[in-house]
């Protein structure tokens, strides 16, 4: 799902309306966990992603959201910006369709996606509102693509296959007419410039921290969703989680990219690195990370974590134990009555959870979980920027 240095893109979008004052929520079980938030900020209401693998987009948009409201200055919550997710898949899949005939194939053609996906739509293409342009041609409220996908990747793979021993140059016609039918024609005089949102498209940058690339070097993550090739910046794991830190702290917000596929991310609004190896699987996206509501395990506050290391994280990756699976829209801290430090968590499953749509994820998660982070380079600490060699 997700890369992205310097000339990078968006995010999709967030959670409801936020409070000055600090708010304590409701326990997800009687007297279990009390948090009380320590910073937030600003993000758009939740969205679902429904029947759609799409979570890169929403995250990411919900991310860009944010970065427009800060950077306009928008205190009044009704002027707050809505992008369209489906503009951006749309074209994202557009792309995906030339690159992958291009190389014979040999490339993941599917739904998943990363945030440098949407940042190169939004930089090369614009954005464009919800109110202009919803993708839903097919007759459904919320997107339900599993019959594009399958039509997609059918005609991709039929091009590919090159029976006349020699491509047309109509071929990419037919990708335009498919995206055409199922998501509708783009009104192009409703694409806006995201420097007219106040968003510098070549301020985001993309971070991870592995060991089997040298640090303060970037490349491009090898995850199969990153078909994009995007590359992010390699920095040692307190680098990465003080980012994310001063990010919050200076008012800015974070794309999060990272897996879900653990018992300790529970369908009820926690993320908590419990010691299991147990995994969910089935249905719809939030089904296919954390199952049905009946089979969401019990997390305590006192679950006892793992603790997370630059060599235990390193080994989860390569074990796979750590995979692409979710993107999400970070936006603050909290911590819970023993002063546990948790991350503010905006998910694209709808109002779902104890906390309609925000995950509570442990600092522990956070540092074991998260595959790569995009945030405003302006949100980086300056020293950390000096060692990368970038202002």
């Amino acid at each position: 799902m997700k890369k992205y240095i310097l000339s990078a893109v968006l995010a999709a979008a967030v959670s409801a309306t936020l409070t000055a004052q600090p708010r304590v929520a409701a326990p997800v079980n009687p007297s279990d966990y009390q948090f009380t938030t320590v910073k937030e900020n600003p993000i758009t209401p939740v969205k679902n992603q429904y029947r759609s693998g799409t979570c890169w987009c929403f995250s990411a948009l919900s991310f860009l959201e944010s970065e427009a409201i800060k950077a306009k200055n928008i205190k009044d919550t009704t002027l707050y910006p809505d992008f369209s997710e489906m503009f951006v898949v749309r074209k994202a899949y557009y792309d995906r369709a030339i690159k992958y005939v291009r190389l014979n194939g040999m490339l993941n053609f599917a739904a998943g996606s990363d945030f440098g996906d949407v940042l190169e739509v939004a930089k090369t293409y614009g954005l464009m509102y919800q109110g202009d342009y919803s993708g839903l041609q097919y007759g459904y409220d919320l997107p339900v693509q599993g019959e594009l996908d399958a039509v997609l990747k059918g005609y991709v793979s039929a091009v590919v296959k090159n029976p006349n021993k020699k491509l047309t140059s109509v071929w990419p016609k037919g990708v335009d007419g498919i995206l055409d039918a199922y998501m509708g024609v783009i009104p192009e005089e409703k694409i806006v410039k995201p420097e007219s949102l106040g968003l510098n498209m070549d301020d985001y940058i993309g971070f991870t921290s592995y060991t089997h690339h040298p640090f303060y070097t970037a490349f491009a993550m090898e995850v199969e969703d990153n078909w994009r090739w995007t590359p992010s910046w390699n920095v040692p794991l307190d680098e990465f989680m003080a980012i994310i830190d001063n990010a919050v702290d200076k008012g800015y917000t974070v794309a999060w990219g990272g897996d879900v596929s653990e018992a300790g991310f529970t369908r009820n609004g926690l993320a908590i690195l419990v010691d299991t190896e147990s995994k969910a699987t089935a249905g719809s996206d939030q089904e296919r990370w954390v199952g049905k509501a009946d089979e969401a395990p019990a997390a305590k506050p006192t679950a006892k974590e793992l603790e997370v290391t630059q060599e235990s994280r390193q080994l989860m990756y390569d074990e796979k134990t750590s995979t692409d699976d979710h993107g999400m829209h970070l936006y603050g801290i909290a911590k819970d009555q023993n002063g546990a430090k948790y991350y503010l968590i905006k998910n694209s499953w709808g109002l779902s959870g104890e906390y309609k749509g925000i995950w509570y994820m442990s600092e522990n998660f956070v540092k074991g979980k998260t595959l790569n982070i995009v945030v405003n380079k302006n949100a980086v600490p300056k020293e950390i920027l000096k060692k990368l060699g970038l202002k």
